[in-house]
């Protein structure tokens, strides 16, 4: 067992293609908090993570963040796919939400094996396609869902135990909009009972209650 059975998309690898990855990629780590590309940076890995969460998510030059997606256990990041294949610059930043490992693939050997295997072409592309479907999902949401939905639909999400450990800041760059906007609707939430706050805390108090207006047409 290598880290390449944790990617089913590679299985279809000719015998050679698989001992290149399997001898030629590194498994790195980075604890929570690492900052793992930034804007400007070049890559130099197609990285495919192991284990652990990392947030893509692009600042504005007004300061304003928002999250483009997240990378788990068993996937690629697409923003370095994107960058490898145009070679350009990243225009977003990675930063491990959870400690992370993940296999590094040089960007001599996803050059190579782009070229001259098609099970590896697919894979790649196969992953790029899911996450571009995902990246235009957040779009239309941010461009036309009514923000209270929205907000019901990630403080649900993001509950554990019932509880977010979120401080608005942190909710507006989920929800790609301004801190205000966030602070006034969980004003709005805490008026109808549904949530409580204390500093960096979100309690859900009625859950049904949220998950009605989550429910709802925009």
């Amino acid at each position: 067992m290598t880290w390449l059975d944790q990617f089913d998309g590679l299985a279809g690898l000719a015998p050679q293609e698989h001992a290149t990855l399997a001898a030629r990629s590194q498994i790195i780590e980075a604890p929570a908090g690492a900052v793992l590309f930034g804007p400007g940076n070049s890559p130099e890995n197609m990285l495919l993570l192991l284990s652990g969460i990392v947030r893509v998510q692009k600042i504005s030059d007004s300061g304003r963040e928002i999250v483009l997606y997240r990378v788990r256990a068993g996937e690629s990041c697409v923003l370095t796919t994107a960058c490898l294949l145009a070679h350009e610059s990243y225009a977003a930043e990675g930063i491990a939400e959870t400690e992370v490992r993940a296999a590094a693939i040089p960007r001599t050997v996803f050059d190579d094996l782009m070229g001259r295997s098609a099970a590896f072409r697919s894979f790649v592309f196969d992953a790029y396609s899911r996450r571009i479907t995902d990246l235009f999902v957040v779009i239309e949401e941010v461009a036309f869902r009514r923000m209270d939905i929205r907000l019901a639909q990630k403080l649900l999400e993001l509950a554990q135990g019932g509880v977010i450990k979120a401080t608005h800041q942190m909710m507006a760059a989920e929800l790609g909009t301004a801190r205000e906007v966030v602070s006034r609707q969980l004003a709005e939430f805490q008026r109808r009972g549904w949530v409580a706050q204390s500093r960096g805390t979100i309690a859900i108090l009625d859950g049904a209650g949220l998950a009605a207006l989550a429910a709802t047409a925009a």
